[in-house]
């Protein structure tokens, strides 16, 4: 894939979008029966001009946590990263992920697409005693 438009005829094409501008896509993914996660897609330049797609998926809010041991969790994960986004000024933890477009096929990104969902969904489930709010 080579272009935001490609990579958003594909998603529509295999999720659920609830959300669409020119250049942000807003996801449901299904984890179970009864538990769902958002993942939000946006095409990003790098300094040289390189598309990138972030993928972005809300956890909880960042007042319950340490963020020391938000730091440390960081390390341990093999994809993707943790980082504070805010909403409606309050700050929340966020599982993110950068791919390089170029490289991009639709069986990789809808796999990461998945992968960070289900991750997402984990922690947010072991972080806040198990609600569903993302």
């Amino acid at each position: 894939m080579d272009t935001f438009s490609e990579i958003a005829e594909h998603v529509e094409a295999h999720f659920n979008v609830v959300h669409k501008e020119k250049f942000v896509l807003g996801l449901e993914v299904p984890i179970s029966e009864t538990r769902r996660q958002s993942v939000f897609l946006a095409e990003l330049k790098d300094d040289d001009d390189r598309r990138i797609l972030r993928l972005e998926t809300t956890v909880c809010p960042l007042g319950e946590q340490d963020p020391v041991k938000v730091l440390r969790v960081n390390l341990l994960l093999r994809g993707g990263y943790l980082a504070i986004g805010d909403m409606e000024g309050v700050p929340f933890l966020k599982l993110c992920d950068n791919l390089q477009v170029r490289h991009l096929s639709a069986a990789a990104l809808s796999d990461r697409i998945k992968r960070l969902a289900k991750l997402g969904d984990e922690m947010e489930e072991t972080l806040t005693h198990g609600h569903d709010y993302f």
